[in-house]
């Protein structure tokens, strides 16, 4: 039976139909847009790893690089043992952070970082060169700053003391105080530090006045930023205490991981 495009039986499938086909338009576009977000979110992270590692970038094609050169590790905080996820690259760090199921809340004296709740799994990277021997271990940190987290990676060499180099990628520290954390001049003095003492304890640390020359454990603290400092040297404390890597430094030292 033929119906008539303008009966109300014709209107109504006209309608349902239209709202299918929009329906079905927006779904496609939001799956789209999710993967292309999860493309940058993957190229962000490569990018920030193979930097703090001090991988030359210049005229490369980071993504071949860090394919070649960087195994990704999720790792387990408590146990320092490499968990088995072919999904390591799209591992959420903060809201595994936020979920009580993969997260842990912290007492305020483990709290160093002031980060409330820390995740039970963590994502590291180690970095190879073109024979096959490990380079650094790329490590992420974040902590409370003055007015925001801040997010960074810390990539120490294979004795797991030396600093290689450092990166902060994200914060919300007041304009022009914060810049310091992106400033090469200030970055440039992480280099060959050492984060832990004879003992073992982490003496890292953030110098109010400047490090004296010789100290391989302090860089300067920036004047006017001293809280945002202060913040980073307890993020190193932290994550590379009891809380943090500790664990997972046992492990790889025994060749484990």
């Amino acid at each position: 039976m033929a119906i008539k495009k303008d009966s109300f039986v014709g209107t109504m499938i006209f309608t349902v139909t239209l709202c299918l086909l929009c329906s079905f338009m927006i779904t496609g576009t939001a799956e789209v847009l999710k993967e292309r977000k999860l493309v940058k979110k993957r190229d962000e992270l490569m990018r920030n790893v193979l930097i703090a590692a001090d991988v030359e970038l210049s005229g490369q094609d980071f993504r071949a690089l860090f394919k070649k050169d960087v195994k990704p590790l999720l790792v387990s905080i408590d146990t320092g043992e490499a968990v088995s996820d072919a999904t390591v690259m799209d591992f959420d760090p903060r809201m595994a952070s936020i979920n009580p199921e993969t997260s842990i809340k912290l007492e305020k004296k483990q709290d160093k970082a002031k980060i409330k709740t820390r995740a039970n799994q963590v994502r590291v990277f180690k970095v190879f060169d073109d024979s096959g021997e490990l380079t650094s271990v790329v490590l992420p940190i974040y902590g409370k700053g003055l007015w925001s987290m801040v997010y960074g990676f810390v990539a120490l060499k294979p004795d797991l003391n030396t600093i290689e180099n450092v990166v902060f990628y994200e914060h919300g520290e007041t304009p022009g105080i914060g810049d310091f954390l992106n400033d090469a001049e200030w970055t440039n003095q992480w280099h060959n530090k050492q984060i832990f003492d004879d003992k073992g304890k982490v003496a890292f640390k953030v110098v109010k006045g400047g490090a004296k020359e010789g100290d391989i454990h302090g860089i300067d603290a920036v004047s006017g930023a001293t809280m945002t400092g202060r913040g980073v040297q307890r993020s190193i404390q932290f994550w590379f205490g009891s809380e943090g890597f500790e664990a997972f430094f046992k492990k790889l030292k025994a060749s484990e991981v």
